[in-house]
């Protein structure tokens, strides 16, 4: 298999971060609108340089979305930043309306997504914005892998017109696809070639993927990996393309089973290529908490419970 090594773990967030700050260099119609959380979004460094460009809203987030939305109509291209779940679940009627309905080119982007928050718990460990998003229709939604391809995704929404939802998260992890890549929207990218199985992985799950396609390998077992760092518009010919040679599929997500990208993948082979499919996700309940590492072991997210996906998924073709 291709060998993809951790060149160190950091969060997903500064990845965010250090591309905003690029973009305020080089773009002068970028503004970006945070509620109340400027470090932990990592704005602190776009804040001072360009504080004339950066408007502080307050735990007031519908207030932001609308803001954001009527900024549109004047050529700005304004990035909204706070959690997942108030980047979604608070604001899904002014989302809805004034973003999506409307067609205004709004980035809204959201940091400490999905159980890997951590010890802050269920209310605050957003498991369901992907499909919250994906069902808006006008709305493209991204999750990416580490802080080398959040960094690119956040420079390439930049410049696609029209609504986006970009989701990351706060934990460090491994750091793993190259510095400098080009972000192609909507395409998917094939991490490894294979012919037993397809393993379609999104967001952190992309390195516990791998890690599971080593062991895997290992026991004989060929696995394709694919990292869909795109959730909608979904790379129907990639998907495609790899279960006509494998014949199975597992789908690997911090997410809700229903609404995410299992759920995706299963409608699209559902309609046109009917093949058996497992999915490691969250299975239909709220988190807890604890630490990252205790929680992705805990709820199935974990390399041994990708392996185990892999197997089942085996078992039935």
């Amino acid at each position: 298999m291709t060998q993809y090594t951790n060149s160190g773990s950091k969060d997903t967030r500064s990845g965010f971060g250090e591309a905003m700050l690029e973009l305020g260099r080089t773009n002068p119609e970028v503004v970006v609108l945070c509620a109340d959380l400027t470090p932990s979004m990592k704005l602190e460094a776009f804040a001072k340089e360009f504080p004339e460009r950066f408007i502080q809203t307050g735990i007031a987030e519908a207030n932001m979305i609308c803001i954001a939305s009527g900024l549109t109509i004047g050529g700005k291209i304004p990035f909204t930043g706070t959690f997942a779940n108030f980047s979604t679940g608070r604001v899904y009627d002014q989302i809805r309306q004034s973003v999506a309905y409307s067609e205004k080119n709004v980035k809204i982007c959201a940091s400490h997504a999905g159980i890997t928050l951590g010890e802050d718990g269920a209310t605050h460990q957003n498991l369901e914005d992907l499909g919250m998003m994906k069902m808006l229709p006008n709305m493209t939604v991204i999750n990416p892998c580490d802080f080398n391809q959040t960094r690119a995704a956040t420079l390439a929404v930049c410049y696609h017109k029209g609504p986006v939802y970009l989701r990351f998260g706060r934990p460090k992890v491994p750091n793993f696809t190259p510095a400098g890549q080009k972000f192609e929207i909507g395409k998917a990218l094939l991490f490894n070639e294979g012919s037993d199985v397809s393993i379609f992985a999104t967001g952190h799950l992309v390195w516990k993927a791998l890690e599971a396609c080593r062991m895997l390998e290992e026991q004989g077992i060929s696995s394709e990996v694919i990292n869909i760092h795109t959730i909608k518009p979904l790379d129907e010919e990639a998907v495609l393309a790899s279960v006509n040679k494998t014949g199975c599929a597992v789908t690997c997500e911090e997410h809700q089973m229903n609404g995410g990208l299992g759920d995706s993948i299963a409608q699209l082979l559902a309609r046109k290529y009917p093949v058996p499919v497992e999915m490691v996700a969250v299975q239909d309940t709220f988190g807890e908490s604890g630490t990252p590492e205790e929680l992705m072991k805990k709820f199935g997210l974990d390399t041994p419970d990708v392996v185990s996906a892999v197997k089942a998924v085996l078992a039935r073709k």
